[in-house]
């Protein structure tokens, strides 16, 4: 059947959802994005499925998560009625569509006798992966586009551990999936779910547990007593989750000169006061910034739509903000944690800090310097959550701290992929860690480069929407993969890691196998130790350009990683 065919089924569906009935009336007047809409089904990986809300096969709309639920249904009934029983657990965040998409879940799940616990409102994706757990769930489900604009929606699937699903899950998920007709899955009564038993609606109930834990992530309750009335913290959910639980958090940790943005405090699915509801923009700590020179405040925290993901602002001498990179923030987790811990004489001999083969490496000196391992996974938090899940049944090692340099960290386990409630708490310490020392974490980034050396990592992304986009992404990476540069900005390249055949060549020819799992990420490394790596995105419509640059001043370094990113760029647009 080709997109043409697909298109007048669902025009001709008598049941469609009359505002996807209108918006398909007004899409036909638009060939290329009619086709992008139903040209193919909307991918689904390891990190579920996530693009821009709209009708057909290849957008987010209640038929495409009717179909991704009635194949987990079925997975989970492959399992047998023990792992059926268990039932499933549904958060959402408070995006356009978000609590619809999250009851249609409940609906194909309950048609399938499968009990759910649906979230009473907007939740973090954190509270999610913990709550999984706590509640012994065999899945979970995630509405939410993290991070990406108005206009997208997301649908994550996570695994009775609390992480993402791992490949191989989602590869059985989706052959099922690939079997059902989109428009053709029967969903029961939500009401009648939710008064028979099979959906329970919870909330403040789950919510109190999980914070308890996140009263476990600080490491100095005394320091925190001593100095809670001298820092200055401000906090902004960037009009999404975290606000109900990251208030309470601070609170129960003992902060208490706390400055919440009123414009950005309750969640908006337009998003109507930034520009980008992403903390890795700088733009979106526009509001903190006016409010934190109102009120001299030490540091800026932006947690993004979800809660996942967490971006900070640190005071500089002059008094302005410097917005950190995700790798700053890593480092400086890093050196506070194994400090904070060695100085408590309670850091472990097997300690371990995880992070992802993208991001810096500066955490990885630091980490050296107590005598702590670093393990590198693939990019995504799922791999991280294996990792820790293995120390947790071999006692190999003791995890620490997991973090990626897309603002992605994790401080205690309980939770199973990033946790920005968490974090944002112990990023909080550490800034009464340095004020009790007339400093600040700015002073602190500083002391840790003149001590290891200055880094500077960038990531860039080229978008290629649309079906001619994917192929112009995987032509990339083809291109890259056979036609392997020899330098770049004239520093030659000396090893190349290809992760999709799980090998490392020298410049001289000579290859090794990598001890890793399988991904579409290619690897440079140059000669005065800076490396360059190429991805595509697992969710949006982009291939990454990721540089790490080490030298002797920030803006050698700088000056390096820009170069080489447009060497880069100037060979992949050839």
């Amino acid at each position: 059947m080709n997109w043409e065919d697909t298109y007048q089924n669902w025009k001709n569906f008598d049941t469609l959802a009359p505002y996807l009935q209108e918006e398909l009336d007004v899409l036909k007047s638009d060939a290329e994005a009619l086709e992008d809409a139903f040209y193919q089904r909307i991918s689904f990986g390891t990190a579920g499925m996530r693009g821009l809300m709209g009708p057909g096969i290849n957008r987010l709309n209640i038929y495409t998560v009717r179909l991704v639920t009635e194949g987990l249904a079925q997975l989970i009934a492959e399992q047998g009625d023990a792992v059926k029983q268990r039932g499933v657990v549904i958060a959402y965040d408070g995006r356009y569509h978000s609590r619809e998409f999250a009851e249609n879940a409940v609906q194909v799940l309950g048609n399938h006798g499968i009990k759910t616990y649906l979230f009473e409102d907007v939740r973090p994706t954190p509270e999610l992966s913990f709550a999984i757990r706590e509640l012994e769930t065999a899945a979970g489900i995630m509405i939410t586009a993290s991070h990406n604009t108005k206009e997208y929606n997301g649908y994550k699937v996570y695994s009775a551990d609390g992480g993402q699903m791992t490949p191989e899950a989602a590869a059985k998920l989706t052959g099922f999936v690939e079997h059902i007709e989109p428009l053709g899955v029967d969903v029961a009564d939500f009401e009648a779910l939710v008064e028979n038993g099979l959906c329970q609606i919870i909330g403040e109930d789950v919510d109190d547990v999980y914070l308890k834990q996140v009263a476990t992530v600080t490491i100095d309750a005394p320091l925190i007593q001593k100095m809670a009335d001298e820092v200055t913290i401000v906090y902004t959910p960037l009009q999404g989750t975290g606000q109900l639980l990251a208030e309470q958090a601070f609170a129960r940790a003992g902060f208490k000169q706390m400055v919440y943005i009123p414009e950005q405090r309750e969640p908006d699915a337009a998003f109507s006061t930034l520009e980008s509801p992403n903390p890795e923009v700088p733009s979106a700590f526009n509001y903190a910034i006016d409010y934190g020179k109102k009120h001299h405040a030490d540091v800026l925290i932006a947690t993004d739509p979800d809660a996942d993901r967490m971006g900070v602002g640190v005071r500089k001498p002059d008094g302005d903000y410097r917005i950190l990179t995700g790798n700053q923030i890593g480092a400086l987790l890093t050196q506070y944690i194994l400090e904070a811990h060695r100085h408590a004489g309670d850091l472990p001999e097997n300690s371990t800090i995880v992070k992802s083969i993208v991001s810096s490496d500066l955490p990885t000196k630091i980490a050296s310097h107590y005598d702590v391992a670093t393990v590198n996974t693939l990019t995504g938090f799922k791999y991280i959550a294996e990792q820790i899940q293995q120390y947790e049944e071999t006692h190999a090692h003791t995890f620490m701290f997991g973090f990626e340099e897309s603002y992605g960290f994790l401080i205690q386990p309980f939770v199973r992929d990033k946790d920005a409630i968490q974090t944002a708490v112990l990023f909080a310490e550490l800034t009464a860690f340095y004020k009790q020392q007339g400093k600040t974490p700015y002073d602190g980034l500083e002391e840790i480069f003149e001590t290891y050396g200055h880094f500077f990592e960038k990531t860039v992304s080229l978008t290629r929407s649309g079906q001619r986009g994917q192929a112009e992404i995987q032509e990339i990476m083809r291109t890259l993969r056979e036609e392997s540069p020899q330098a770049l900005a004239d520093k030659a390249v000396t090893a190349v890691e290809d992760y999709l055949n799980a090998t490392r060549t020298s410049a001289d020819g000579q290859t090794e196998p990598l001890d890793i799992e399988r991904a579409d990420v290619l690897k440079f490394y140059l000669a005065d130790g800076t490396w360059l790596a190429v991805r595509p995105s697992g969710t949006e419509p982009k291939v990454k350009f990721y540089v790490s640059a080490q030298a002797a001043s920030d803006a050698e370094a700088e000056q390096n990683a820009e170069a080489y990113l447009d060497a880069l760029n100037d060979l992949v647009e050839k």
